[in-house]
């Protein structure tokens, strides 16, 4: 089955972020609608939204900002979108599943730790009391990591952090990072799934990962490349208490659609 056809216009928000930037740039053979957050943006002539945009600093304490751009731009975005009858793709985040899930499930119950998973775990709850006409497919991302990571600080991909610590001679790693295990997707996997659910008609939430898990420790030593570097260990910050030290995908959901489309 082929993917989205050509002449298609599609709307990206968020195409200033981390991953917005690489989807415009995978995307950049057909015709493109750029917005930052879609609260206004026009969907005059467009066929799919692909919807990123939010604030994605998991320390967000202001959940005033977080329910308007996160939890009601979204809302808006999706309802827009049914009325149309425009597909969208919206991005959510496995940390909704909270500190404490070890099957990572999509049908498991959800448990935000901090406002930013709450924002995303309010947006699928508003979804399931949906009865979309029109693709809604939510996509809970792992831990995605690639190029045009250099704007987000201390919110960068461990694999960004590691490398870039790297050049200093020292990577600073929690005490205990050789058994936090995560499930890293790079991102041209996230894009390559995106992609692939345009010949979806499906509505739903899918996992977005890999199914595999590397260790913080292993991470560090993978991104240093030919880097000489030492690893320093240093204690957790108290402020992290909601800190997912292991996630890993339950891949069968999605994976039975992509197989689906191989057929």
């Amino acid at each position: 089955m082929s993917e989205l056809g050509d002449g298609m216009r599609i709307l990206i928000t968020g195409h200033k972020g981390f991953i917005g930037q690489n989807m415009v740039n995978a995307l950049a053979d057909h015709e493109l609608s750029l917005c930052e957050w879609g609260d206004d943006c026009s969907l005059f002539g467009v066929d799919q939204v692909i919807h990123l945009g939010a604030i994605s600093d998991t320390r967000c304490q202001d959940w005033k900002a977080l329910c308007k751009q996160n939890v009601a731009y979204t809302i808006t975005l999706m309802e827009r979108c049914q009325q149309q009858g425009i597909p969208i793709q919206i991005a959510s985040s496995a940390s909704v599943y909270g500190p404490d899930n070890t099957t990572f499930t999509e049908s498991d119950p959800v448990a935000p730790a901090n406002l930013y998973a709450k924002s995303k775990a309010l947006v699928e709850q508003y979804f399931h009391t949906m009865k979309p006409k029109s693709p809604i497919q939510i996509f809970r991302y792992f831990n995605v990591y690639g190029p045009h990571e250099d704007h987000k600080g201390d919110q960068a991909s461990p694999f960004h952090k590691f490398k870039e610590q790297a050049k200093t001679g020292a990577v600073q790693l929690f005490e205990g990072s050789d058994k936090f295990c995560r499930d890293f997707i790079h991102v041209n996997d996230v894009i390559k799934v995106h992609k692939k659910f345009f010949n979806v008609s499906e509505s739903g939430i899918w996992n977005v990962g890999t199914g595999k898990t590397l260790s913080f420790e292993e991470v560090a030593k993978l991104s240093m490349g030919k880097e000489f570097a030492k690893i320093n260990y240093i204690p957790m910050p108290a402020e992290l208490c909601g800190y997912q030290k292991y996630t890993k995908a339950n891949c069968t959901k999605i994976n039975l659609i992509l197989n689906e489309l191989l057929i």
